[in-house]
């Protein structure tokens, strides 16, 4: 039961603005932006989407993010790897993702680089949560949105071991719009109620 004080206390408490009112972006806010992620399926969904994201809104994919699922198997990254000509022509065709072959094509050329590195660390977890000091979420102090970075060195340092293996669309801004998705960085404002 709340008490008055802890009533008003969470009324006090805003939202990061970017997720200004449509209720997916709502949704997603609270409930997945900024939340530590260690499962390797999910940080492999989160690998294809952000790289279908490249050069558009992060709302245009996840309003197609249903799409994307049913698309990529689920976000199986053992079936997306085994991916084939004739599939990269149906994903070529459903208007419910971003037909751009270089992003599907750099899809499963990811999904199977991670699994490279899933049998070289164990997991892929293993490998990116290894970047972060200690392997704890960075807690940043954002007071306003224009405080919240496009990249840091960290995320240069993660998309540059990136690329030398080979990952497509994983550059340094979009490696750190996957670090906070998955938490690995917490950039919601310090007044936000998803903190």
């Amino acid at each position: 039961m709340q008490t008055p004080n802890s009533k008003h206390s969470t009324l006090n408490l805003t939202r990061c603005t970017w997720a200004g009112s449509d209720p997916l972006y709502v949704k997603y806010h609270d409930e997945e932006w900024g939340k530590p992620v260690y499962d390797d399926k999910i940080l492999f969904e989160f690998l294809i989407l952000e790289g279908a994201q490249a050069g558009l809104s992060w709302i245009t994919i996840l309003r197609r993010r249903e799409n994307y699922r049913k698309a990529f198997a689920g976000f199986d990254v053992q079936k997306v790897a085994a991916f084939n000509d004739k599939d990269i022509e149906r994903l070529m065709q459903d208007e419910g993702i971003i037909r751009n072959r270089l992003k599907i094509n750099g899809a499963i050329t990811n999904a199977r680089l991670f699994i490279e590195i899933q049998k070289e660390f164990g997991s892929f977890s293993k490998y990116i949560w290894g970047f972060i000091p200690d392997g704890k979420p960075i807690e940043n102090k954002i007071e306003k949105m224009s405080d919240v970075p496009a990249r840091t060195e960290l995320s240069d340092r993660i998309s540059k071991d990136m690329k030398k293996r080979g990952f497509k669309f994983f550059g340094t801004t979009i490696c750190y719009a996957h670090m906070q998705a998955t938490g690995m960085v917490n950039d919601h404002l310090l007044t936000c109620r998803a903190r």
